[in-house]
């Protein structure tokens, strides 16, 4: 049960973090972060995909709800949840069978920043392909794609490092 309450708090702080601060963040017009998707990378491993899905769905929903975009983030949101076993399969040498948080320290270094860097990229090429929904502009699309992959990397792993020294404080 509190493992739930976690996520639940995890959950919407992520998504009041996005909706009321990082979607207005535009650097140099291009760069927005996209942080809420942390949520769906740093789930357990051993969690089921409908479960991981169902979390998808809800973070997604959310993230339309504040931002006025219908759908769009939901369905983003779910294939991301839909394809990250496979993303975790591609860049750990663990079964998945054992449970472990992909992080620095379970999958090594280089594996968890191309878990992240590979990650983002599908879902912000995605989300702005679905919501331009033309080529039309397609050198100012790719100048945002890659833009807002540097800059949603740098926030995951930022709020990751922040995370891993407050537990390792904690030990102390």
């Amino acid at each position: 049960m509190i493992i739930y309450l976690q996520r639940c708090l995890w959950l919407f702080g992520l998504v009041l973090l996005q909706a009321l601060v990082l979607n207005h963040v535009h650097i140099y017009g291009y760069a927005t972060p996209v942080l809420y998707i942390y949520f769906i990378l740093k789930c357990n491993s051993g969690m089921s995909r409908n479960e991981l899905m169902g979390w998808g769905v809800t973070l997604g929903l959310l993230v339309d709800m504040f931002s006025n975009t219908p759908g769009v983030n939901a369905s983003i949101a779910t294939f991301l949840a839909f394809i990250r076993n496979p993303l975790l399969r591609m860049f750990t040498l663990r079964d998945l069978s054992e449970s472990f948080e992909p992080s620095m320290k379970s999958m090594g270094e280089f594996s968890y920043i191309k878990y992240v860097c590979i990650a983002v990229f599908v879902h912000i090429v995605l989300l702005l392909l679905v919501d331009s929904f033309s080529l039309l502009h397609s050198f100012n699309l790719f100048l945002k794609i890659i833009s807002d992959t540097v800059a949603s990397v740098i926030c995951i792993l930022c709020v990751d490092a922040i995370r891993r020294n407050r537990k390792s404080g904690e030990r102390l």
